[in-house]
């Protein structure tokens, strides 16, 4: 493409002010471990096989990495590591499929038709882990996932099913709506500003309360930067203010408020993208838990994963140049996230000042939210 459109330049810069907003499928791949070994279906097979032995010593949840990864095929890959035990069994709906030794890696195939498939990793010693896919699969929102199923360095986990992030929800189908009703979900927490919601509302499924916080404040329009380093240096910029900005601190305050209320469980917080409002928000949640930095950055980097195929459908409209000033506004980047926790200890000194002095919450707020967000 010679010169773009009207349309193309038009798109590109709702792109670019969405994304600026801060302000695979092919799975899991590895070799099966010698010890896990598939069941067929259906097999009555009781979990009181599993007597559980004195629990391990440091935690009661022996597991200290785990995953669930839905296949292109339909089948799930199952992998985890459980220092010190002898055995895992997999459960689905009661019903074992599959087995391994302390650290494996397995395939699941030929599970019935679900919204989530839900699997139970018992130990033969210490608590079980109940995970899934953190990916919906979401027809309209490919950025809708569970922020659940992360280790916090005590040895607890971040529970799946309570608190989902998400892109916006203004194109999510009716299928989309019937899903996220029988998945019971009960809040949806919108951080874009007026501007964005006027022009693309929520659609959200029916019973959910719909809480709006605008990160942004009335900030609500922004120019293409003129070339790919100044796209860089908004972004970090913008990443610095979703930590000083106080319509930022108030927008991040209340979804803490929000999440910790069973009553709002399950809770959704988005924006337009998912990826940098919301990105600082679960980044934030996520370390008030207690998840280390290297978690908290994977979780906010797969984003590019979820958004691969339409951040290359916008860049493809593009001339090269323009590409190359959009391509930093549509990306993750480390050095992005990591702006704002330097915000942080340059504001605050420490994230737990931050918590405490920017965002208001008390140190038995802070242990209501884990209460409510974690399992050990």
């Amino acid at each position: 493409m010679n010169s773009p459109s009207a349309a193309a330049v038009l798109a590109a810069r709702q792109i670019a002010v969405s994304f600026m907003a801060a302000v695979s499928a092919a799975g899991v791949t590895g070799v099966t471990a010698p010890l896990a070994s598939a069941e067929p279906l259906g097999a009555p097979v009781g979990e009181g096989r599993h007597t559980p032995q004195e629990p391990l010593a440091a935690h009661r949840i022996p597991f200290t990495d785990a995953t669930v990864s839905r296949q292109r095929d339909g089948s799930f890959a199952v992998s985890w590591k459980a220092p010190g035990v002898g055995s895992v069994t997999v459960y689905v709906g009661g019903k074992a499929v599959a087995h391994g030794g302390a650290e494996a890696a397995v395939t699941v195939r030929g599970l019935p038709t679900a919204d989530r498939q839900w699997f139970r990793l018992a130990p033969d010693q210490g608590a079980p882990l109940t995970l899934a896919d953190r990916s919906l699969l979401l027809e309209g929102a490919a950025n809708f996932r569970d922020v659940g199923g992360r280790r916090t360095t005590d040895g607890r986990w971040v529970k799946m099913g309570v608190l989902y992030r998400s892109s916006h929800l203004h194109t999510l189908t009716d299928s989309d709506l019937a899903t996220l009703q029988r998945l019971g979900i009960r809040t949806a927490f919108d951080l874009r500003t007026a501007g964005e919601r006027a022009v693309a509302p929520d659609r959200v499924p029916a019973g959910a309360r719909y809480v709006v916080a605008s990160v942004r404040g009335g900030r609500d329009k922004a120019g293409l930067p003129a070339t790919a380093e100044a796209s860089e240096q908004t972004m970090t910029a913008s990443y610095r203010r979703l930590v000083s900005k106080p319509s930022a601190i108030n927008a991040c305050r209340s979804l803490f408020r929000l999440a910790l209320d069973p009553g709002s469980q399950p809770l959704v917080h988005h924006c337009e993208g998912g990826k940098d409002r919301t990105g600082w928000a679960t980044a934030a949640l996520l370390t008030a838990l207690g998840v280390d930095r290297g978690t908290v950055m994977r979780d906010y980097l797969a984003t590019n994963d979820y958004l691969a195929a339409r951040n290359a459908a916008a860049l493809a409209e593009q001339t090269p140049a323009m590409a190359a000033r959009l391509k930093p506004l549509l990306d993750a980047r480390a050095e992005y996230l990591k702006a704002a926790f330097d915000e942080v200890t340059a504001r605050f000194g420490t994230f737990d000042a931050y918590l405490r002095d920017g965002l208001g919450l008390s140190e038995q707020v802070l242990e209501r939210l884990r209460e409510a967000l974690l399992t050990d």
